[in-house]
């Protein structure tokens, strides 16, 4: 009897392609990128998507294509090919594997509180691959170049000297393998994006552009580049006068089945690990991205779901993506939501959609100017997604967006939660607060309806959302603590906001309920106090020495609330 075949594991937080198939770990077969990037003969490709869709890999997995490892480790790389889609595509590709010598850089990891620290990082990945080539060196005739060689290996190069090492690198890489250099830039973004947020934009700028320039502009060393990020960048000239760049956003339909996995992909994955019953899960939670005309889903959430489920059938789906990041670009959409782009995140996390012209040509310093601006920050990042065809509307190209998935909502909620908790405190609510103690429901309402209007409140018509949106408010009541859904008399009330000074008997119990029409909420309010006498609420404070005990119904249709009480 033969031995059971070894299932392959997926790849959890592995994005280098050699170590993926040394291992033999599950991949989802993206080689023929290969193909369509030489049959393209583009000079300078850069292609953009959101993080951790596979840009990494990709670009690893491109570098073990091309490098001529034999000055490098004599390891012949083609082996990792085997069986895989771009060696079926014909030896007029694998004729071209192992035969060029390659750049590889990250700029992943520049992300630094100070210019200075963050320019050290990029040095450090420059000088690790003048090191990693260091035997290009023994072919270089001209002393000062072996010198320049030598001090930009040791990081003691100036920045000018730096601003044109690339170049200068595909140079000495020629010389020795008379071939000319590929050049691979993973996250070029990821150091301007920082700087923005961190307050050197300026300085990283005037870095990155010679660098950039002097690499990727008529350079006569250069076979072909390719570059990953999250975001087109022109406006800042990163990539000025590069006439030979091919730009592949999100919205191109070139490379758009390369960066995160098809639906066709993803069947296969749960089919060989024997869980298709997930499908429909999967799909609500991590599909929805549309690349070009190439509906993808999140890998990174595929894969951390899938291992998990290989585990435990039963676990409930995690917002995998969005915790790997601190979700900057959200925050900043919230903290300077005007009324109109509050009532277009209630409308996106409504699951509607909104309609907002695109450019893809931002820039980081520019992104304060205007919300579209942020608003395309949002697409071209991931945290919404295309809904039909772009069109023109006054002269502007616009495209409907929406929330991509299940896991998208839930950052949504979770950081305009967060949002609104900051914004309350910062607030005097000792005027809201009379009025509840003292059973003034004119005011309270009142006070509870302003409250309301400054919200961003995405209606589902949930009594969560208000539930969650009282108990933030009553929570700062000094002298007062609160106690959420607590097992009471016959059943569970909503809230009960009850002294805790030892001075004072007073408790509170609190009734929510939603309704859809604005004429339903007298009624609604009446349904809530006689829940509270019907379910005995009241009569655990009684038994506890609670004396004053005031009942709230509270009815909410949108932003408008209606507040009426029974005192006992």
């Amino acid at each position: 009897m033969s031995a059971a075949k070894k299932i392959k594991t997926l790849p959890r937080g592995k994005s280098y392609f050699d170590d993926i198939i040394a291992n033999g770990s599950y991949y989802v077969d993206k080689t023929l990128f290969v193909r369509d990037l030489l049959d393209s003969d583009s000079s300078v490709t850069l292609c953009t998507r959101p993080r951790r869709f596979g840009k990494t890999l990709n670009q690893t997995m491109l570098k073990a294509f091309f490098e001529d490892t034999a000055p490098l480790s004599g390891r012949d790389t083609r082996a990792l090919f085997n069986g895989l889609k771009i060696e079926d595509a014909g030896e007029e590709y694998m004729a071209r594997q192992g035969k060029y010598p390659v750049i590889f850089l990250s700029f992943k990891e520049a992300k630094r509180a100070s210019f200075d620290d963050s320019y050290e990082n990029l040095i450090d990945s420059i000088a690790d691959e003048f090191s990693r080539h260091k035997y290009a060196k023994e072919k270089i005739a001209d002393k000062e170049k072996q010198d320049l060689f030598e001090k930009l290996s040791s990081r003691n190069g100036t920045q000018k000297e730096y601003a044109d090492s690339l170049r200068f690198l595909c140079e000495c890489l020629e010389n020795f393998h008379k071939q000319k250099a590929v050049i691979l830039i993973d996250e070029y973004d990821v150091p301007l994006e920082n700087a923005w947020f961190n307050g050197f934009y300026a300085e990283m700028v005037n870095f990155i552009r010679p660098l950039m320039s002097s690499a990727l502009k008529e350079n006569p060393y250069l076979l072909l580049s390719v570059i990953t990020g999250c975001l087109r960048i022109s406006k800042e000239s990163i990539f000025t006068g590069l006439n030979n760049l091919t730009i592949i956003s999100t919205l191109s339909w070139e490379f758009s089945e390369y960066f995160g996995f098809t639906q066709k992909e993803v069947d296969a994955i749960l089919k060989y690990y024997g869980i298709e019953e997930k499908r429909q899960i999967l799909r609500e939670w991590y599909n929805g991205y549309l690349f070009g005309n190439t509906e993808v889903y999140n890998p990174w959430s595929c894969v951390h779901s899938i291992t998990n489920w290989r585990i435990n059938i039963d676990e409930f789906p995690k917002p995998y993506w969005v915790n790997t990041s601190s979700n900057d670009i959200v925050r900043h959409l919230i903290d300077r939501a005007d009324n109109e782009t509050k009532d277009e995140l209630v409308t996106l996390m409504d699951k509607g959609t909104i309609t907002k012209s695109i450019h893809e040509d931002i820039t980081y310093g520019e992104i304060d100017k205007s919300m579209d601006d942020l608003w395309n920050f949002m697409f071209f990042t991931g945290y919404l997604k295309k809904v039909g065809k772009e069109r023109m509307e006054d002269e502007n190209i616009v495209m409907d967006l929406s929330i991509p998935n299940d896991e998208l909502h839930y950052i949504y909620k979770r950081k305009v939660k967060e949002w609104f908790n900051e914004h309350i405190n910062s607030k005097n609510l000792d005027v809201f607060f009379k009025a509840i103690l003292n059973a003034d429901m004119e005011t309270f309402q009142a006070e509870l309806s302003k409250l309301l209007a400054e919200s961003i409140s995405f209606m589902d018509s949930a009594e969560n959302f208000y539930h969650g949106f009282m108990v933030g408010i009553l929570s700062r009541l000094s002298g007062y603590r609160v106690k959420s859904n607590r097992e009471s008399g016959d059943g569970r009330n909503d809230l009960v906001l009850y002294s805790a000074n030892g001075i004072e008997d007073k408790a509170i119990i609190f009734e929510l309920k939603s309704v859809n029409k604005f004429d339903d909420m007298p009624a609604a309010c009446k349904e809530a106090l006689k829940q509270i006498e019907d379910k005995n609420y009241a009569d655990e404070w009684y038994t506890d020495g609670y004396r004053t005990i005031t009942k709230y119904g509270i009815a909410f249709y949108r932003k408008r609330c209606r507040v009426e009480n029974a005192e006992k």
